[in-house]
């Protein structure tokens, strides 16, 4: 199968990407700044990065998953603040203004959580979100994602690549795309039955393009579970796509 090419990514050396204890940890490292150590500390832009970053608010359960060492896998671009990744979102089920998902998707209900594979795949079958996390090794990779309305965030994610579990339903030789369903829930979901858009809501990707190592089904980032406003439980992020292409709170993969 040939895969497409994804352009804007390279892997960064290690001194090139925020460090997970570095996001976790910015007081510790503003009284390093303040004794002169944190120079030391930190190599290259990651020292100035640190400065630019929130650190995580420990929440949300911790989700760590290695360093991915796949080609394309880490942009070397500065990470956006954990506060605008989770309080500037689209996520039009729970609102269409940037700080409705933020502000209403608290009532999404993420456990228990199941995602139906079904369609032309030789292995139909409805996963269980714990079978999905245990599915394949965890990775971090950082990724820069796009909206179609001229603004990006480079986030770190923690996931997998979408292709792990493509191969193991075994689609057909007349799968040909692969769609993602996301939940459409009016009980925990306010704007679902708006004139917004047609729900549930489906995003969709050629067979080759979900196969891509780089497409990820992610299930946290920045070291934790993914928020709620954020596409939680499980979304994909396909990053040479517009983030509308990245499905959330997936419910069901359909081959077709």
């Amino acid at each position: 199968m040939h895969y497409l090419k994804a352009r804007g990514f390279a892997t960064a050396r290690s001194s090139e990407i925020t460090p997970r204890s570095t996001y976790e940890g910015r007081r510790d490292l503003l009284k390093l700044i303040g004794t002169g150590v944190a120079g030391s500390a930190l190599a290259g832009w990651a020292a100035r990065d640190a400065l630019a970053q929130t650190s995580r608010p420990g929440k949300l359960a911790a989700l760590s998953g290695t360093r991915t060492a796949l080609s394309g896998g880490m942009t070397m671009e500065k990470t956006t603040p954990y506060a605008d990744v989770t309080s500037y979102n689209n996520f039009y089920e729970f609102g269409t203004d940037k700080a409705d998902p933020e502000k209403n998707a608290h009532t999404l209900k993420t456990r228990p959580w199941t995602v139906a594979i079904e369609g032309e795949v030789k292995k139909p079958k409805v996963y269980d979100l714990d079978e999905l996390l245990k599915l394949s090794p965890l990775e971090e990779r950082v990724y820069r994602l796009r909206c179609v309305e001229g603004w990006s965030m480079v986030i770190p994610w923690v996931g997998y690549s979408l292709a792990e579990l493509i191969k193991r339903v075994e689609p057909t030789g007349n799968a040909k795309y692969v769609e993602f369903v996301t939940l459409a829930d009016p009980k925990t979901m306010p704007f679902v039955g708006s004139r917004v858009l047609e729900w549930p809501y489906v995003e969709g990707l050629r067979l080759d393009e979900a196969m891509h190592p780089l497409t990820l089904l992610a299930f946290g980032l920045y070291g934790e579970v993914l928020p709620n406003q954020n596409g939680a439980p499980v979304r994909a992020v396909v990053p040479w796509k517009y983030g509308f292409k990245s499905g959330k709170s997936i419910v069901k993969i359909r081959f077709t």
